[in-house]
């Protein structure tokens, strides 16, 4: 019965939709289903044996994809408990800590955020050290350096979320920064703001850029580094 049940599934044209090759029982169907899977075919099918020791590569990259998967989870959470306004915004923050685990939930996305950012530093330094930006992985290199500036920006955008003091003046400081880059700077610090100070149409800004426009970015170039990384070779020999 068990049995039959299987092969029903298995024959349904939703079931082959989805596994073209169906039950990988040849080494050609292992082989078609494995390439034809993303989430085994972004994988590397040899690792070589430096790949493997921990103390080469400490799993700063695959740590650092960990943390960004917890906050992508953690933030979706706590976007159900807050409201972009200057005037919900801090009190929505205070209400977590009447919310079972809320306050949990809040130190999990902020100590999360630092460790991301310092996990993502330290595999740029680990990478840089043993040089595996050489070619042919100069230009994952160039996307590992863009992950860091987004990685750096979903930090700073999300500084002003909780619309406490701390926040207010640390964005009013980051912002007047900005304002000195020669010629353009003006133009910037009004970008990023939406207005001549930091108000409402700030914190909107920031709240879209932190939790849709930079995952967003952040998400796909992360795909296509894990992909040129397959591509490259794997993870590159020691020196």
């Amino acid at each position: 019965m068990k049995k039959g049940i299987i092969e029903v599934i298995t024959g349904s044209a939703v079931w082959r939709s989805i596994f073209r090759t169906g039950i990988p029982d040849t080494d050609l169907k292992r082989s078609l289903f494995i390439y034809n899977n993303f989430f085994f075919h972004i994988f590397p099918v040899k690792m070589k044996p430096h790949g493997l020791r921990f103390s080469y590569t400490f799993c700063l990259g695959g740590i650092s994809c960990l943390l960004f998967i917890i906050l992508t989870i953690t933030g979706i959470l706590l976007m159900f408990h807050y409201t972009p306004s200057i005037e919900r915004a801090y009190f929505d923050m205070q209400a977590l800590a009447l919310i079972f685990n809320g306050k949990i939930l809040r130190n999990l996305h902020r100590w999360g955020a630092h460790a991301m950012v310092i996990t993502v530093f330290l595999h740029m330094v680990r990478v840089f050290y043993t040089r595996s930006y050489r070619p042919p992985r100069e230009f994952n290199w160039m996307i590992g350096i863009s992950l860091l500036v987004l990685t750096l920006a979903l930090s700073y955008t999300g500084y002003l979320l909780p619309w406490d003091q701390l926040a207010f003046w640390g964005i009013t400081v980051g912002t007047t920064i900005m304002s000195y880059t020669p010629f353009i700077g003006k133009y910037i610090r009004f970008f990023v703001l939406g207005a001549d100070e930091v108000g409402h149409e700030a914190l909107l800004r920031f709240y879209v850029l932190h939790c849709v426009v930079v995952p967003f970015i952040a998400g796909i170039l992360m795909a296509v580094h894990f992909w040129r990384v397959r591509k490259d070779g794997g993870i590159s020999g020691p020196l």
